[in-house]
């Protein structure tokens, strides 16, 4: 048991894998709300654990709510509303991540990924405030969920290689440029339904994806900002000099003894110290 923890730990927090990291992080905060949520219904409580994400965790879609909420435009990307909301996202983010990553770098799915969310809330709130369909019942309206982070890798993926297939049960092998498209189709289509506003999301996210593909091709890494720059350090071939003692005087003893060390081996036996003496006396 402590092995199996401790090699989850690992893959989840160390390994540097960043699709392992997003899996394990979206899983334990689900597992431990989900907990917390049965306590308090056992407990015969009326606190919703519920509603208490959505309204300190979820991307609210008033403008006048976002100073005070601005942190879960990052926060929401993290909570699910129920299992099958956590395990269909979590199963896109595994088939499409792991093609993501035998192409790209661990900084670009970082990119990717929570860029996809930022812009998914983003075209959220827009959507809802600004189509007039929408803006007449904003009053508690929030939005959690990986979605757009999870359709940002997805549309990303299919991409940057848009003909490599997957084995889809039902259908066999498959293209992950049609199943990306499939994707997007649902969410569009998704915006008359009672969840447009996740369905908004989805779409920005993307588009998120879409264009950092389009600009990587063109030779522009958006993910560069996530590049950690090495420290300069200025290296000298050269020795530091060695500082000079400092005599105030010399003895004529210590003048006595240089002076037969140099008649009995020579000038150039002499210390650097013994030099520096002889010098000093040479000018008193």
């Amino acid at each position: 048991m402590n092995n199996t923890v401790r090699d989850l730990k690992f893959k989840i927090f160390q390994s540097g894998n960043p699709l392992f990291l997003y899996i394990g992080l979206n899983v334990i905060i689900f597992l431990v709300t989900s907990i917390i949520a049965v306590i308090l219904f056992l407990g015969k409580t009326d606190f919703s654990m519920s509603d208490w994400v959505r309204n300190y965790f979820g991307v609210p879609a008033r403008i006048e709510s976002l100073p005070t909420r601005f942190y879960t435009v990052i926060t929401y990307m993290f909570f699910h509303e129920g299992f099958l909301h956590l395990l269909f996202n979590m199963l896109g983010l595994f088939w499409f991540g792991n093609i993501f990553m035998n192409f790209l770098k661990s900084r670009q799915f970082h990119f990717v990924y929570l860029t996809g969310g930022l812009v998914g809330a983003l075209i959220y709130i827009a959507g809802l405030n600004l189509i007039p369909v929408f803006n007449g019942g904003l009053i508690g309206q929030t939005v959690i969920g990986s979605s757009a982070a999870v359709m940002a890798i997805i549309v990303a993926t299919a991409t940057l290689v848009p003909n490599y297939s997957i084995v889809l049960l039902l259908f066999g092998e498959v293209k992950i440029k049609w199943v990306a498209i499939a994707y997007f189709l649902i969410s569009f289509l998704g915006l008359s339904s009672a969840n447009a506003g996740g369905n908004l999301a989805h779409i920005g996210g993307a588009l998120l994806g879409f264009i950092f593909i389009k600009s990587l091709q063109r030779g522009n890494d958006w993910s560069g900002i996530f590049e950690r720059k090495p420290k300069l350090k200025v290296v000298r071939n050269e020795q530091p000099a060695p500082k000079k003692p400092i005599f105030n005087s010399v003895s004529q003893q210590e003048i006595d003894a240089i002076l037969d060390k140099i008649s009995s081996s020579g000038y150039d036996k002499l210390s650097a110290t013994e030099k520096e003496k002889l010098f000093k006396a040479s000018k008193d």
